[in-house]
């Protein structure tokens, strides 16, 4: 039997509307290349004397699953954004660029452009800049409806004024940024704590994007920077959250008493854990429960780096490192 002749349109990809699809994004940065991108590091060697790369990459998870259930596809992008950069400022450095990969099943010309939009947005209010990325149109590894998406960022750190916590010692303050919700973690166990009815019901909340820390962190370094051990960690309150992430910056044979009092644990947080039945711990083993990102200080500058920070986003004392082989004690 002769089969009939076949392409690449044929079997699922469409070549011409990822072509149509680069030329709109183009709207959202002029520094997409053919084969690579370009970023001319000179500039900002001035006033960096010993200049560190910092790097970092990940995704938005299953709350993509939400976003395309409900049709609300212009929130993730930032998500995206804001997964990368508030890894980067972690320590203590300044987002440069960022790279984007898309997967989908079917290439939806105006779905997509409604992520690049989000994407645009993150990177404005992080104050970096958009060089590149891959759009893939993958059937059989998705459905037509489905997409994913990763992302890249890289920074720019004096090696000298790097934070990597190795100056926390007892005694120091832990202060709590407040999150904007879920951000972009634990969604497997929202889902199925929530179920269908659930999702549809809440989901434009869950959808809220996650908290940029960009400016608030680096407008704080820049204002202490006569002082420079004020600030000697920050953690970035992801997967993992409060047993994981949380005391990640800490040196051996310190743990972190953190008081589950001193901050509201937003509503939507209390919803999941009564309709999921899902225990104390395990709330604060996945989940942010209110606070994005943890900042470890000189308990002597706390207070007022509380004040700083608040008009910009709202910050509290949230608890104190010591002397421990217990990692994390939550009271």
């Amino acid at each position: 039997m002769i089969m009939g002749k076949i392409n690449y349109q044929k079997s699922g990809v469409n070549v011409k509307k990822g072509e149509l699809f680069a030329k709109k994004i183009k709207i959202v940065s002029s520094e997409l290349k053919a084969f690579g991108s370009l970023f001319d590091l000179k500039p900002w060697l001035k006033s960096c004397r010993n200049p560190v790369l910092v790097s970092s990459t990940d995704g938005v998870g299953t709350k993509l699953k939400i976003a395309q259930e409900l049709n609300i596809h212009h929130t993730v992008g930032i998500d995206l954004v804001a997964m990368n950069v508030n890894d980067v400022i972690c320590l203590g450095a300044k987002p440069l660029f960022f790279l984007d990969y898309i997967a989908c099943g079917k290439l939806n010309l105006d779905i997509m452009v409604k992520v690049i939009a989000g994407i645009k947005k993150g990177l404005k209010d992080s104050d970096c800049r958009l060089l590149g990325g891959e759009t893939a149109e993958m059937p059989g590894m998705y459905k037509p409806a489905e997409y994913d998406l990763a992302g890249f960022c890289a920074g720019l750190v004096d090696k000298t004024k790097i934070i990597n916590g190795k100056n926390i010692k007892a005694g120091d303050l832990v202060i709590g940024l407040e999150s904007s919700g879920f951000h972009s973690n634990g969604f497997s166990l929202v889902r199925k704590a929530l179920g269908p009815k659930g999702i549809k019901q809440y989901g434009r909340e869950l959808l809220i994007p996650t908290r940029i820390y960009v400016r608030p962190i680096l407008s704080l370094l820049s204002a202490i920077s006569h002082k420079p051990l004020a600030i000697k960690g920050i953690a970035h309150i992801t997967g993992g959250a409060f047993y994981n992430k949380a005391t990640k910056v800490l040196p051996e044979k310190l743990g972190m008493v953190i008081n589950k009092k001193s901050w509201p644990v937003p509503e939507i947080f209390k919803i999941v854990q009564q309709k999921g039945k899902i225990s104390e711990k395990e709330m604060y083993s996945v989940f942010n429960m209110g606070i994005g990102m943890m900042v470890v200080a000189d308990k002597n500058q706390a207070q007022k780096i509380c004040k700083y920070l608040n008009p910009l986003v709202r910050s509290r004392i949230i608890g104190e490192v010591v002397k421990s082989s217990q990692r994390m004690v939550l009271k």
